[in-house]
């Protein structure tokens, strides 16, 4: 099996690429600002990096050694998963080093570019552009053929001036005056970074697949809490005290992952693949976690905006469900979310335990 490399692989989403990957055999790198301390590698993977990409031996030491690290608890769930020991090595790269991108790259058939910053902080435009820039370079520089790249919903939907009747699909984009004006940061910059993929790969000759997950449900590979359990979590016990009149798309994170693998490996996917599930207002988003696990004290109190009900807008996943994904149900999703989150220590056990609804 050819190799390949994720990188953000610790992240919520890139974790279970890397699972993914695993689970079909392939070999892999996965990147990280910041993986842990230094330690020894396996011999066959140190002769295997020094034949593929460096001339020299002491060279090939000096990149090594700045390469591969060790786990530490951060990301320690990688290397715990099925084939990790013998196809698995994680990486220093940052993506605003070309040259730590270069040597993660080298003899890899193929890039899963994940990583990105979930803010609103100003700087993150001109970075996730830059990032990206270094990536689609670095890439083509190691002679990598297929690249997949992760945007976001937020790059699709956030246009007030879209028509209700309009169907959400591919060739939709959010508003990018809007998007700043309303300090939505985060959907500027995946944006900027998809157009800046899309334009480079073509310019640099490589194939370019583009995965557009909504917000992200499902059960957690690393430890630490991510933006979409925090959303369940402050909902379920009722850390949020009102829910907006607002609606919402969601899928899951196995879907998201499975979408990422499917796009790699059929020769004829390009451009963008919507990965939504399903649209729903905030009311029967909560109404479902409710049922699911009444012992919590989900929340209730609904924010009066003085307008009337938003309605869910219409979505097409089709071009997804035509290269195989069938997808998860909402409700088995956040099942397996919350489950998750009791079994990881993130929640607090209910003060009356009542056994939850099975999804």
């Amino acid at each position: 099996m050819k190799l390949v490399c994720v990188t953000g692989a610790g992240g919520f989403i890139g974790s279970w690429v890397v699972k993914e990957l695993l689970r079909r055999g392939y070999r892999l790198r996965g990147t990280a600002r910041d993986p842990g301390k230094y330690c020894t590698v396996p011999c066959s993977m140190l002769v295997e990096f020094i034949s593929a990409a460096l001339l020299d031996l002491t060279t090939a030491r000096h990149y090594w050694f700045g390469l591969v690290c060790e786990a530490d608890a951060k990301n320690a769930h990688l290397l715990a998963l099925d084939g990790a020991e013998e196809r698995l090595a994680l990486c220093r790269a940052d993506v605003l080093n070309y040259d730590s991108l270069r040597a993660a790259f080298s003899d890899c058939h193929g890039v899963f570019h994940v990583a990105s910053p979930v803010s609103n902080d100003p700087e993150l435009v001109p970075v996730a552009v830059q990032g990206t820039r270094n990536v689609i370079s670095a890439a083509a520089d190691a002679g990598v053929r297929r690249i997949v790249f992760t945007s976001s919903y937020g790059a699709v939907h956030m246009d007030p001036n879209r028509s209700p009747d309009t169907v959400l699909d591919e060739t939709c984009w959010s508003d990018y005056h809007y998007c700043k004006q309303s300090g939505n940061l985060y959907c500027c910059a995946k944006m900027m970074a998809e157009t800046t993929a899309t334009e480079e790969a073509a310019r640099r000759g490589l194939e370019l697949a583009v995965v557009v997950p909504s917000i992200t449900m499902g059960p957690m590979l690393q430890q630490a809490l991510n933006f979409s359990s925090t959303h369940v979590a402050c909902y379920l016990t009722g850390a949020k005290p009102t829910y907006p009149n607002a609606v919402a798309a969601y899928t899951d994170v196995r879907d998201v992952a499975r979408t990422h693998v499917l796009a790699y490996e059929r020769p004829d996917a390009r451009g963008r693949y919507l990965c939504i599930g399903a649209v729903l207002h905030r009311a029967h988003f909560l109404k479902l976690l409710k049922d699911l696990f009444p012992q919590y004290p989900v929340t209730a109190r609904y924010e009066d905006d003085g307008k009337p009900m938003a309605k869910p807008y219409k979505f097409s996943n089709q071009r997804l469900r035509d290269l195989g994904l069938e997808f998860t149900p909402l409700r088995e999703s956040l099942y397996d979310t919350v489950t998750c989150l009791r079994k990881n220590g993130h929640l607090p056990l209910p003060a009356t335990v009542v056994a939850p609804k099975r999804a």
